[in-house]
């Protein structure tokens, strides 16, 4: 099969768990032209997400969850990291659909308005994961407490942080999850229009 300027001699299913690898015989066309190669490759395959940074524009505060994540425990490092709300978009979701439902899993909290950010692939060298992701009005008094879904294995403690410390975190590098440091960079970007454009709407 040939496609997209890649032709796929064969392919297969190398594991298939928690999440599942498929593995690629193929050869691409080459930018100075002809193909490439016979190459075998991996693709790490878990699904597209939808991901929401809540924002409150009145309090001028941002929503943030902490839970454990596997690959930074991996590498040794703290695995309990801040991020963004963020799901795995099933078979006839939409993604704002997903934004909503996971905003109300993770954090307790309901979206008045929604806004995109970006769509992106989280890490294209090696995996298929497609991110949507959008900016959410919240109000973020309503944040508090612990989420998840037990059957899902999920212990997830919200946290709401002024702007202010968000910029903190942002200079100290403290932000680790890559998905979660473009909603924040985009944020600061976007921050004062967004305020002012919600504020009129509200």
């Amino acid at each position: 099969m040939t496609a997209n300027g890649v032709e796929i001699i064969a392919s297969e299913t190398a594991f298939d768990g928690y999440f599942r690898v498929d593995r690629y015989r193929l050869k691409h066309r080459l930018h100075a032209g002809g193909w490439s190669g016979e190459l075998i490759r991996e693709v790490f395959e878990r699904g597209h997400a939808a991901c929401v940074l809540p924002y409150d524009p009145v309090a001028d505060s941002v929503v943030l969850i902490e839970q454990f994540r596997m690959g930074p425990f991996a590498r040794q490092d703290q695995p309990w990291l801040l991020e963004v709300v963020a799901g795995i978009i099933e078979s006839g979701e939409s993604p704002a659909d997903v934004a909503r439902r996971e905003t109300k899993e993770e954090s307790g909290l309901e979206i008045l308005d929604l806004e995109p950010i970006a769509d992106f692939y989280v890490s294209p060298g090696g995996a298929s994961q497609f991110n949507k992701l959008y900016c959410a009005r919240v109000d973020s008094q309503k944040a508090d407490g612990i989420h998840g879904l037990d059957d899902e294995g999920e212990d997830i403690r919200v946290h709401v942080l002024r702007y202010a410390e968000i910029e903190e975190l942002l200079d100290n590098n403290e932000i680790r999850d890559a998905t979660s440091l473009v909603a924040l960079l985009w944020l600061a970007r976007h921050r004062e229009n967004l305020r002012i454009r919600w504020a009129s709407d509200a």
